[in-house]
């Protein structure tokens, strides 16, 4: 079974969202040096990303753990879904995907290196 291990929340104002999730959670939100991308650590240790939305529709992005996101991407086609994003890397990380459910809703695939 996939458990969620990232997240994603898309903003209008970094300094605004980055109050709002520490003041309400307890979240710690540290800005990637030179990048427009802040890293969000919760209390029990989830990782999540917090920048600025692409567009006025777009709203939080969790990313599903999978052992291949190649082959989840050609799990999701057989079922119904889009692949919107195909296997990226994330130097030394990992790679993901993002994908669109037979319902609309986007999703990401992560797989660790």
């Amino acid at each position: 079974m996939s458990a969620i291990v990232y997240f994603e929340i898309f903003c209008d104002e970094e300094e605004r969202a980055s109050k709002f999730y520490s003041q309400l959670f307890g979240w710690k939100v540290e800005r990637i040096s030179g990048a427009k991308y802040c890293n969000i650590t919760t209390q029990e240790g989830a990782l999540g990303g917090l920048t600025r939305r692409f567009n006025p529709h777009q709203k939080i992005i969790n990313y599903f753990g999978v052992p291949s996101v190649q082959q989840a991407c050609a799990r999701v086609e057989a079922l119904g879904g889009r692949v919107l994003v195909p296997k990226m890397a994330v130097p030394e990380s990992g790679y993901y995907a993002l994908c669109m459910d037979s319902e609309g809703n986007i999703f990401g695939l992560w797989e660790d290196l």
